[in-house]
C-alpha cells in the first residue's frame, strides 16, 4: 500500500522577503511520508509553515525545489481522479456569499463524483447547521462547519483541513472531530492532515504528529511512540555532538533534552504530552 502523502526536499521560497527570524523559505526541504489511513496533526506557532505546507502538497503553491504527490499523483499536475478523493477545507472558508448552504452541495454534485445530498444533510444535522441559510448570513463558527461539510460531501479517501476548529465553541469542535470520522461509506480508511493550535482536540484523535518551526520539520512520528518512548531529561548544555535517539533541546528550565528511549536510555526521563513537546520545541 503506497503513501497517501509524500513529500521529498519541498521547498517554498517566503514571499515579501525573509521572516523576522531572518528565515528566507517558508517551507525549508521538508521530508514527509504519511501512511493511508493515518490521521496526522500538523502542529506550529503561527508563521511555523502550516498552511504553506497543506497548500504546496494540494498543488496550489509552486515549489523552489523538491515535489510532493498525493494518493501516488504529483501535486502539481492531480489527476481529476484524484482530486474526486480529496477533501480540503481552507483556514479561512471560501464561500459564495450569496448562495446557501444546500446550494453549494448542489454545485459540488455537479463537480465531484460521488457527491449525496442525503448523506450532506445528515452531516449538516449532526453539526446543527442549517443548510438553508444564505452564506454571508452565518456565524464564522457556521461558515467553517458548511466548509467541512462540503470537504466531506463525496467521502474523500484524503482530508487535508487547515484549522477546522479555530472560531467553533468545545462542543462544536467534539462535533466536528466525529464527524471526520462519520458517514464513511468506503472500506479504505480516511487519511487525515489536520492543522490546529487547539493541541487538546488532537490529542483525542491523531496517529501521528508532526511539529514544525519556521519552515521546517521538527519532529514526526506515531502518537502511541511519543507517549510512549519520548522523555525530557535536565541538560544545561546542547549536546556537542548528537547521540542517536537524542531529538531536541531546548533552553528551556534551565535547559531540556528531549530523548527517544528506544535509541538512548533515559532512566530519569519525564513523560511529555503534546503541550509539553511544542514549548520545548519552540525554545
Amino acid at each position: 500500500m503506497s503513501d497517501a502523502i509524500q513529500a521529498r526536499q519541498l521547498t517554498v521560497e517566503r514571499s515579501g522577503g525573509a521572516s523576522p527570524s531572518g528565515r528566507p523559505r517558508a517551507l525549508d526541504r521538508i521530508d514527509l511520508d504519511v501512511p493511508q489511513g493515518a490521521v496526522v496533526g500538523l502542529v506550529g506557532r503561527n508563521g511555523a509553515g502550516k498552511t504553506t505546507l497543506i497548500r504546496a502538497l494540494l498543488g496550489l503553491v509552486t515549489p523552489a525545489g523538491g515535489h510532493s504527490m498525493l494518493l501516488g499523483a504529483p501535486s502539481l499536475d492531480l489527476p481529476d481522479a484524484v482530486k474526486d478523493r480529496l477533501g480540503y477545507m481552507a483556514q479561512t472558508p471560501d464561500l459564495f456569499r450569496g448562495l446557501t448552504g444546500l446550494a453549494h452541495l448542489e454545485q459540488m454534485a455537479a463537480v465531484y463524483r460521488g457527491v449525496d445530498l442525503r448523506v450532506a444533510g445528515s452531516l449538516a444535522e449532526r453539526l446543527d447547521l442549517s443548510l438553508g441559510k444564505r452564506a454571508d448570513s452565518l456565524s464564522l463558527g457556521d461558515q467553517q462547519k458548511l466548509a467541512l461539510v462540503l470537504a466531506l460531501c463525496h467521502d474523500p479517501d484524503l482530508l487535508l483541513l487547515d484549522e477546522p476548529m479555530a472560531s467553533l465553541d468545545p462542543i462544536s469542535r467534539r462535533d466536528v472531530l466525529r464527524a471526520l470520522f462519520a458517514l464513511r461509506q468506503r472500506e479504505v480508511p480516511r487519511t487525515v492532515l489536520i492543522s490546529s493550535h487547539l493541541l487538546s482536540d488532537l490529542e483525542r484523535i491523531v496517529s501521528h504528529v508532526l511539529f514544525m518551526r519556521e519552515g521546517r520539520r521538527q519532529l514526526f512520528m506515531r502518537w502511541d511512540d511519543l507517549l510512549e518512548h519520548v522523555r525530557r531529561l535536565p541538560c544545561a548544555h546542547a549536546p556537542v555532538v548528537w547521540a542517536p535517539g537524542e531529538l531536541h533541546w531546548s533552553a528551556r528550565e534551565g535547559g531540556q533534552l528531549l530523548v527517544d528511549t528506544r535509541h538512548r536510555a533515559a532512566p530519569h526521563g519525564l513523560p511529555v504530552d503534546m503541550t509539553d513537546v511544542m514549548e520545548l520545541l519552540n525554545t
